[in-house]
Order: structure tokens, then C-alpha cells, then sequence
């Protein structure tokens, strides 16, 4: 009888051991969510610059004498 209660307390061990793993998991995955947002989030930012930027300098290009122009 003592053996199957000792069984009894290591499946109960293992399953809070499970139990534990899941939670710390299930917090590890929401602040991954949080980071991959904020990378999304710069990554748009960025790419929004970039396009600023590129359209600023083929603007500035086109206000340069036509002889000083990229591929003139």
C-alpha cells in the first residue's frame, strides 16, 4: 500500500512540476508576443524612414543641374 501512495506522490509531483512549466511557458510566450510587437512596430518605423527618405533624395536630385545628376 505504501508503494502505490509513493507512486501516488510522485505522479502528484510531476504533475505540479507540469503544472509549473506550463505557467512559466504561458508567461514567457506573452512577453515574447509583447517583443515581436515592438520589433513589428519598429520595423514599420523604420521602413516608413526609409521610404521618407529615399523620396527626399530623389527630390533633391531632381533640383540639381541637370549635368551634376546621377547618370547624366
Amino acid at each position: 500500500m505504501q508503494q502505490v501512495q509513493n507512486e501516488l506522490d510522485r505522479l502528484g509531483d510531476k504533475i505540479t512540476e507540469v503544472i509549473s512549466l506550463c505557467e512559466a511557458l504561458k508567461t514567457e510566450n506573452t512577453q515574447l508576443k509583447r517583443q515581436l510587437a515592438a520589433v513589428e512596430k519598429n520595423k514599420s518605423d523604420l521602413s516608413e524612414r526609409m521610404i521618407f527618405a529615399r523620396t527626399r533624395l530623389e527630390q533633391l536630385v531632381l533640383k540639381l543641374p541637370e549635368d551634376m545628376q546621377i547618370g547624366a
